[in-house]
């Protein structure tokens, strides 16, 4: 049985914070509540233990993200389109100037194929919002192995 692994690389001109980041793709419809509750991880022991909270938790959650202290690990929180019904994970890497997104909520497929995530799609909701927080470049990939 094959299995496919879908995700976009974002590269920013600058350090961006999650925060930001949030609150751009916010103005396009996504937020930090997903159908699990509010998830997120602070890596700082490779072990990427997510960790499940409720809403009304959200600005302590991103202040834990942002934190100066945390700011050489990789942290990472779910994003979810209500409108959509989809989202995924958003890993930031160290020194905060790329992160990946993973579709792992609800993914969508390429209308007509049950195999090919809908790439495009993901482009389309998450490029435009990015472009105000200085966002440089993007690779996007659709693998299967």
């Amino acid at each position: 049985m094959s299995s496919r692994n879908s995700d976009i690389d974002f590269t920013f001109r600058h350090e961006v914070p999650v925060r930001a980041t949030v609150d751009a793709l916010a103005a396009a419809g996504w937020s930090l509540e997903e159908p699990l509750g509010l998830s997120y991880v602070v890596n700082d022991n490779d072990l990427y233990d997510w960790q499940s909270t409720t809403g009304d938790r959200t600005e302590e959650v991103l202040t834990l993200l942002d934190a100066p202290e945390n700011a050489e690990y990789h942290v990472a929180v779910c994003i979810y389109h209500a409108q959509a019904d989809t989202g995924g994970q958003l890993l930031f890497f160290p020194r905060r100037t790329a992160c990946s997104f993973m579709p792992t909520i609800n993914r969508r497929n390429l209308p007509g194929s049950r195999l090919f995530t809908d790439v495009a799609w993901y482009l389309h909701a998450l490029v435009p919002p990015l472009l105000a927080v200085g966002l440089d470049g993007y690779e996007a990939r659709d693998i299967g192995f």
